[in-house]
C-alpha cells in the first residue's frame, strides 16, 4: 500500500512525523475557519487540500507501522500503540469530511455584507447562523477528538519503543 522502508529505514518513525504535525495543523484550521470567515477566505481551497493529504498520510503511516511491528519484538504496549494508531482513520475522515464541508459552504453561500446581497431574510439569517453554529461546533468536537487521539498514539509508541528507558529494537532484519 505505501513504503515500509526508505533507503532501508523503516518508514514508520519517519510517516509518523507527517501525521503528528498535519492532524493537528488540519485540526486548529477547522474551528478557525468555522468561526472566523476571514480565515476561510484566506485559506479558501488550501483547507480540503491539507486535510485530504492529512487523510492519506494516515493509513500510509499505520500499514508502515504494522510492517514495523512484525518485526520487533512484541509486547503489550506495542499491540495496544497498534490498535490505537488504526483507530486514527476515523477522526481522518471527519477532520476531511468537516473541511470539505466548510469550504464547500462558504464557497456556496458565501459572506455578503447584506441580506440583500443574495437575496437573505431575517429566517435565513437564522438558518445561517444555526448552521455556522452547528460548524463551530462540530469542528471543535472533531479537531479536539483528532488531535487527542494523536497525542494518545503517541505516548503508547513512545512507551512500546522505549518503555523503561531502553528501545524495543527489531529481532529481526529490516528487508522483507
Amino acid at each position: 500500500m505505501g513504503p515500509t522502508e526508505i533507503n532501508g529505514i523503516p518508514a514508520h518513525p519517519l510517516l509518523v512525523h507527517f501525521v503528528v504535525v498535519l492532524v493537528p495543523l488540519t485540526a486548529l484550521a477547522l474551528p478557525a475557519c468555522a468561526l472566523w470567515p476571514s480565515v476561510m477566505r484566506r485559506l479558501g481551497l488550501s483547507l480540503p487540500v491539507l486535510a485530504l493529504v492529512t487523510l492519506v498520510a494516515v493509513p500510509l503511516t499505520t500499514h508502515a507501522g504494522e510492517w514495523l511491528a512484525e518485526r520487533v519484538n512484541e509486547n503489550a504496549q506495542l499491540e495496544r500503540h497498534t490498535e490505537m494508531g488504526d483507530g486514527l482513520l476515523p477522526w481522518g475522515v471527519g477532520l476531511f469530511v468537516m473541511a470539505t464541508a466548510l469550504w464547500w459552504t462558504y464557497v456556496r453561500v458565501g459572506t455578503p455584507s447584506t441580506p440583500e446581497a443574495n437575496g437573505l431574510v431575517a429566517t435565513s439569517r437564522k438558518r445561517a447562523t444555526l448552521v455556522r453554529i452547528a460548524a463551530v461546533l462540530l469542528s471543535l468536537v472533531v479537531a479536539v477528538g483528532a488531535i487527542v487521539h494523536v497525542y494518545r498514539i503517541g505516548d503508547s509508541g513512545a512507551k512500546a519503543t522505549w518503555g523503561a528507558g531502553e528501545p524495543t529494537l527489531p529481532v529481526a532484519r529490516m528487508s522483507a
